[in-house]
């Protein structure tokens, strides 16, 4: 019997949604030998990485740097504005709105989540609810994930900002934008963000290991009102150093420094609203396929509102076990790998196995996404899961057209 040809061999193609692919550009600046750390042109590479990040978050502020993923900027957001006994509210459509309030809960804040499910945007009126009722501004900070990335689901910073300032209320606003910096469209200082936190392994398309958070003046006043903040958590000499090593508290992350320096040139090059459309693009031309495999079959995407939906990821409900099935063969038979259903059911529940998501994030063209939809129509097929027709034609369509928002 002539064995069957595996056809996963070539560049495996990771299309979760972080880590994203890494330009070759990225793993060319990063492909040296170690610098010197105490001067030359590591110093000043870094210095032209300041202005540049602020860029892509469109802020005139403040940003420190840490040697750590979003985790670590989330904490580094909480401990350099919050002390213990604080109280937060914390809107949730998904898995990593809960994460952060895990966190600050470990510091002792007190967490007030506002749960909205993990299908549907923060209700800006019930947020305003909490905000006018709470009349001795206990409530201390907002913390806002911009896109969850289990689910898809893109809220409104913005709209929190409106809120707050409508009821003139003096809560910080912050905004989890690890999944949607350099994807989708974030405004931090004309949407009255205070502080903003983002890895750059995501849209940034740099190997994880940096956290940033970019802080305006109201934060600047909360941090100096704290008592004292860790030296290493410190976000002050880390955002305007009088040494080069307060940049990230001691040793710089060297080749990360080297592959965001590249990233980041990428980026503008591109120039930042190309690479806004160039997403919405190509997260359009992902939705009109699944709108056609879903015609017939259970394929659903976890958003029905397009208004709602993430441009860097997109969040799938199908039948289990099918949802694991067709991750296991795009990996096995092709070199696709799609990401799992993280967050959307308990752990160990059959459930779990009816979820996926894609990424495309980042480092993604027409034809990468075309590809990858290619593979999953080829898993659904193979594994014959019931769905509708002519899914990669909407697609191109897209593309062909280029038709965003």
């Amino acid at each position: 019997m002539a064995k069957t040809p595996n056809l996963s061999h070539g560049r495996d193609y990771l299309a979760i949604p972080g880590p994203s692919v890494i330009p070759d550009a990225v793993l060319r600046a990063m492909h040296r030998s170690s610098p010197n750390i105490y001067e030359g042109e590591l110093i000043d590479l870094t210095a032209t990485l300041i202005p540049d990040l602020k860029a892509v978050a469109r802020t005139d502020h403040s940003v420190a740097i840490y040697i750590g993923n979003g985790h670590a900027a989330w904490e580094a957001a909480l401990v350099n504005t919050l002390q213990e006994g604080d109280k937060v509210l914390v809107p949730s459509s998904g898995q990593f709105a809960h994460s952060w309030a895990n966190m600050a809960a470990a510091l002792g804040i007190d967490c007030e989540i506002l749960e909205f499910g993990k299908q549907s945007p923060f209700d800006i009126d019930r947020i305003s609810e909490v905000l006018a009722q709470d009349t001795a501004h206990k409530i201390k900070a907002v913390l806002a994930v911009h896109v969850d990335t289990s689910t898809g689901i893109r809220n409104d910073p913005a709209a929190i900002r409106a809120a707050l300032d409508a009821l003139d209320h003096p809560a910080l606003l912050m905004a989890d934008c690890i999944a949607s910096l350099g994807c989708d469209r974030f405004e931090m200082d004309d949407w009255g963000v205070d502080i903003m936190v983002a890895a750059c392994q995501k849209g940034l398309m740099t190997p994880a290991g940096l956290g940033f958070v970019f802080f305006n003046d109201r934060a600047k006043r909360a941090r100096a009102s704290l008592k004292r903040v860790s030296n290493y958590w410190d976000w002050t000499p880390r955002a305007d150093p009088e040494f080069y090593y307060q940049y990230f508290g001691g040793t710089a992350p060297t080749h990360h420094l080297y592959g965001l320096r590249a990233a980041l040139d990428m980026i503008g090059n591109e120039g930042l609203e190309n690479v806004w459309d160039r997403h919405a693009i190509l997260a359009h031309a992902v939705w009109a396929a699944f709108d056609a495999w879903g015609r017939e079959g259970s394929l659903r995407m976890n958003a029905a509102d397009p208004a709602y939906r993430s441009h860097a990821v997109t969040a799938l409900r199908i039948d289990p076990p099918y949802g694991t099935k067709l991750r296991a063969w795009a990996q096995k038979e092709i070199g696709l790998t799609l990401g799992m259903g993280l967050g959307m059911a308990p752990s160990g529940d059959r459930a779990w196995h009816g979820f996926f998501r894609l990424g495309h994030m980042g480092h993604v063209n027409g034809h990468m996404i075309l590809g990858a939809l290619g593979g999953i129509q080829a898993g659904l097929r193979a594994l014959k899961i019931p769905h509708g027709s002519g899914a990669l034609d909407a697609a191109a369509d897209v593309i062909a057209g280029q038709r965003g928002p």
